[in-house]
């Protein structure tokens, strides 16, 4: 097997200006040297990784890093840049750029020598030596730990080996707790004779190779600057040991540092935590752990994960209560769609089957006979509208799930159902969930004696949660709210002719805006909210078929760009195009998600012009529909079905030619310049091998 990093792999005088230049030049070493079989398909996944959060470090580093399919061996290329690069750290640009390729199916040994490198960074002296080196064989060897970095760079004077973890913790195990001291030789705090204060501590982030163990080295020297004791369980692709549970239970208190759960979440139960995202862990160890020390002081327990209390995440620094909120609502909004699915499909194919008339037919407990067609649509119907009735109290109980985990599904659920009851609808489930998290969140803050401990969350938090949510929903807002409801439908069934274009205009744009994201999912969900009913109205049937056309059109749109202009796309792109059009066939925007992470600029706009395109003439057409999902495999159960295919067909059309306007249009300045555009190259020889589409 190939070393990770060899010479051919560093660039010590890296040119790039911008991010994407960089993973595109080191990139382009890789695939060079044969760890790298496309070079777009793998920047598209850097790219994706990058979005889900920056890659940059405090300290001038940067560490754009994905799995990707297209990596044939784990690698790593460095950059050193003499300007500096912004992947977005908070003090400012980076000059060492790591580029971390792992391929989907690393083994373990492989991810546990990335991670290693990931504590490194950590480690002052070895940073100060790759900023001094002037050779690209022992910068590789310096990162490959053949060199040792020159002593007295760091500022404690303390070298970390390679690989190793600090003393007192490890990368993944559980060593036992010893005495630490300050770096005086004083004791850590007043209270000696009882040993340091200490504590347990959990890392991840979403792709699992760096952050997760950088969170980790950064608490652990966190710690030692501070005589605390500080072990780490790191939760990272290459698997994770759990931390011994005698080690758990001596701790003093909790850090979370994380991006995706935690698992086994309930060990830390009853601890005093300290909840955050893993840059958190990264940029601010020492502010974590004087939060934590100073909750174990305030007797604040906040975390008795064995019973479900979370913790309120604080988030990194900048993460305002806008971005909560959205991931309060999505949470509940993700719950809620397989209900929908369900349901939804349920009802309309009883509908196909039975007729519209099938609502009304008797329930199938007091009369269903086995060779009757109507029986069977009744049933299927009947079984669909009990999936439906679970829309709002699911909705309401996730979205206090996610403000404030397990102890919010009970008031939420009530609150939701209450919403249900009183004719709230979509906009009183919305409303209770948040109410249940916050009055849970509030009960948690409230010092409790030790003894109660035990049944706050089995009784008292969903006793004085579920009387504070159902006194509000009831007495206070719940009216309100449901003669807004009433009014929302109101004048939607009052659309007609020019509104209700615009509206399909607006639903369609919102569709195709972020492909499966939070603002596709916000009309979604209202399309949804407004056939979850036994006798939807004729606009909000018109509605969920607007909205159903406009998020078919970017996969569809993507999948026939690259059949009449493949020359326009890569390999990789081409191959994404065929598998767009199963999914855009069955309403899954997401399948334009590819072409939207390697050209964004292009893409989307195109998409939300064809997405607007289609909602409108669906709307203008009087098109219907009663399934919430299914594509074109609903089609028999829409309403002026033939017009709505034209509908999409439109879109489509608008949105392909928009997408091979523009990228021809780069392709053109590209050449008109004296240069390849972005990928011509790794293009050119894949056309020159194979034929493709004109």
């Amino acid at each position: 097997m190939s070393e990770m990093i060899t010479a051919d792999l560093v660039d010590l005088d890296l040119s790039a200006e911008t991010k994407e230049a960089a993973a595109r030049a080191l990139a382009e070493r890789m695939v060079t040297e044969g760890r790298v079989t496309d070079l777009d398909g793998f920047l598209a996944d850097v790219a994706a990784r990058e979005a889900q959060m920056p890659t940059g470090l405090d300290g001038g580093i940067g560490i754009p890093h994905c799995r990707s399919e297209h990596v044939t061996e784990p690698t790593l290329a460095f950059g050193r840049s003499a300007r500096g690069i912004d992947f977005g750290a908070p003090d400012g640009p980076a000059d060492l750029i790591f580029l971390i390729a792992a391929p989907a199916g690393a083994d373990d040994a492989h991810l546990t020598i990335l991670s290693s490198l990931a504590r490194q960074l950590m480690n002052a002296e070895f940073t100060s030596a790759l900023r001094a080196v002037d050779d690209a064989a022992a910068a590789a060897a310096l990162i490959r730990g053949d060199e040792a970095p020159a002593a007295g760079a760091a500022s404690s004077g303390e070298t970390v080996p390679t690989g190793t973890a600090p003393s007192g913790a490890a990368a993944d195990g559980a060593p036992p707790m010893t005495d630490a001291r300050a770096e005086d030789g004083t004791a850590p705090r007043p209270d000696a004779a009882e040993g340091p204060f200490r504590i347990v501590a959990v890392t991840s982030c979403p792709t699992g190779i760096a952050h997760t163990y950088m969170a980790a080295e950064s608490l652990e020297n966190a710690g030692r600057g501070a005589g605390v004791e500080v072990v780490v369980e790191t939760q990272g692709s290459a698997g994770f040991t759990r931390l011994d549970p005698a080690v758990i239970a001596a701790a003093d208190g909790v850090i979370f540092a994380h991006d995706v759960p935690v698992r086994d979440k309930e060990r830390f139960a009853g601890k005093p935590t300290v909840d955050v995202g893993v840059k958190a862990g990264i940029n601010r160890p020492a502010e974590l752990i004087a939060e934590v020390r100073g909750r174990a002081a305030r007797g604040e327990v906040t975390a008795d994960a064995a019973a479900g209390t979370p913790v309120e995440r604080s988030g990194d620094a900048g993460e305002g209560y806008g971005t909560r909120l959205r991931k309060w609502l999505m949470s509940g909004v993700s719950y809620m769609v397989p209900f929908v699915a369900a349901g939804g499909l349920l009802i309309a194919v009883g509908f196909a089957i039975g007729g519209y008339r099938i609502n009304k037919a008797p329930s199938v407990m007091d009369h269903f006979v086995w060779t009757q067609a109507d029986s069977w649509g009744a049933l299927l119907f009947q079984i669909g509208g009990v999936a439906f009735n679970f829309l709002i109290p699911v909705l309401a109980g996730y979205i206090a799930y996610g403000m404030a985990d397990r102890p919010g599904l009970v008031p939420g659920f009530v609150g939701g159902s209450i919403a249900l009851t009183i004719n709230a609808g979509f906009l009183g489930g919305l409303v209770a969930g948040l109410l249940a998290g916050g009055v849970v969140m509030a009960i948690q803050r409230v010092r409790i004696a030790p003894a109660l401990r035990g049944i706050m969350p089995v009784v008292v938090i969903p006793l004085i949660s579920s009387a504070v949510v159902g006194f509000l929903m009831f007495v206070v807002v719940g009216k309100p709210i449901a003669s807004a409801q009433k009014g929302m439908t109101d004048w939607l069934n009052g659309l007609s002719g020019a509104n209700a274009i615009l509206l399909g205009t607006l639903l369609g744009l919102m569709m195709c805006f972020d492909l499966g994201g939070p603002v596709n999912k916000v009309a979604y969900t209202f399309a949804t909210a407004g056939i979850a009913v036994s006798d939807p109205s004729d606009s909000a049937m018109r509605i969920m078929a607007a909205v159903m056309a406009a998020g078919m059109v970017p996969p569809l749109a993507m999948a026939l760009a690259t059949t009449v202009r493949g020359r326009l796309f890569t390999q990789t792109e081409r191959e994404n195009g065929k598998a767009a059009w199963v999914l855009g066939a069955s309403f899954i925007s997401e399948g334009a998600i590819p072409f939207a992470a390697a050209d964004p600029l292009r893409v989307i706009p195109s998409s939300m012009v064809g997405g607007a395109v289609t909602g409108a003439l669906s709307m203008s057409f009087g098109a219907t529909l009663r399934a919430p999902h299914g594509g074109i495999f609903v089609v028999p159960l829409i309403g002026n079905p033939f017009l709505y295919l034209v509908a999409i067909a439109a879109g489509v059309c608008v949105t392909t030619a928009l997408v091979v306007v523009l990228k021809g249009m780069r392709r053109q300045s590209h050449e008109a310049g004296g240069k390849q555009a972005p990928g011509a190259a790794t293009v050119a020889l894949e056309e020159s091998q194979q034929p493709v589409a004109a």
